[in-house]
């Protein structure tokens, strides 16, 4: 919370500053006065056709939902001034699978996506929807976890070497998966849609590409009993205690995390609908 304090606190301070940097004097989109013919006092005129209004900060909200990498895609923001808005987005996804069936395996997993982060919008043509926004991902527990049981006689591979579940003491284990090893992390993403128009409206349909700086992804398996044995089911050892088991266990969940290291800049991919409107 306190984070999120003080993005909008910069934000806050910087709006009057772009406001005033973009405008020569209070009155430039305000309507001309002009003399009247009879030389009387001044009266006002309608304002220049095709000149930008004026948008005051923080006097529009707007709510969107939509899809992304990380979930169900819900965001909020406000302007701060033509060229910039504050926005906060969260995403969350949430699925369990059980008794799934695979080579030989049967698995149960569940995948618990969650975050919540701020940016700032900048759009360097406020008429048009191109933008650039840089951000922090400020909560982050996207990760995943599994159970699993080999099916006696199953074979596997770790690191090279090939092992059969004991058909009378089969093998099982967990596993995990986590990308969130940097938190906070620094985020940057383009797109196109300002989710609040500036030619005015309500509807919009924003489109985001970007990616979120998580670090390296954490892998985790571990066998926690069962036997393995030779494929003639003979000379069989216990993998919790084993040491070459457990040696090329370690060296098999280093290639996951290598395999893996990549997704370290996670993609950002997210579109939806949103709506705004006028608060004051």
């Amino acid at each position: 919370m306190k984070r999120i304090a003080l993005f909008f606190a910069l934000a806050l301070l910087a709006a009057p500053l772009a406001s005033r940097a973009q405008s020569p004097s209070p009155f430039s989109n305000l309507a001309y006065l002009e003399a009247s013919p009879e030389g009387g006092a001044g009266q006002a005129a309608s304002p220049v056709k095709g000149a930008p209004a004026f948008v005051k900060p923080f006097s529009r909200i707007a709510l969107s939902g939509g899809f992304s990498l990380m979930g169900i895609n819900l965001q909020a923001a406000t302007n701060l001034n033509r060229y910039l808005n504050a926005r906060v987005t969260g995403n969350v996804f949430n699925y369990t699978a059980s008794n799934i069936s695979t080579n030989g395996f049967n698995v149960d997993a569940k995948l618990n996506f969650a975050t919540a982060g701020a940016s700032l919008d900048f759009y360097p043509f406020p008429s048009h929807g191109f933008r650039l926004s840089p951000g922090v991902l400020f909560h982050n527990t996207n990760a995943a976890s599994a159970t699993f049981t080999a099916q006696g006689g199953t074979s596997f591979t770790l690191d090279n070497y090939t092992y059969y579940a004991s058909t009378t003491n089969p093998v099982q284990g967990i596993g995990s998966f986590g990308l969130h090893a940097q938190n906070p992390a620094f985020t940057i993403t383009t797109g196109w849609g300002n989710i609040i128009p500036r030619k005015g409206g309500h509807l919009s349909f924003p489109f985001e590409l970007g990616v979120a700086l998580i670090g390296s992804p954490t892998v985790n398996v571990a066998l926690n009993s069962g036997q393995v044995c030779n494929a003639q089911g003979q000379y069989c050892v216990d993998v919790a205690t084993d040491q070459d088991v457990q040696t090329n266990l370690q060296a098999q969940v280093a290639k996951y995390k290598n395999d893996l290291d990549p997704l370290k800049t996670y993609p950002i991919i997210s579109f939806g609908m949103a709506y705004s409107f006028r608060v004051r």
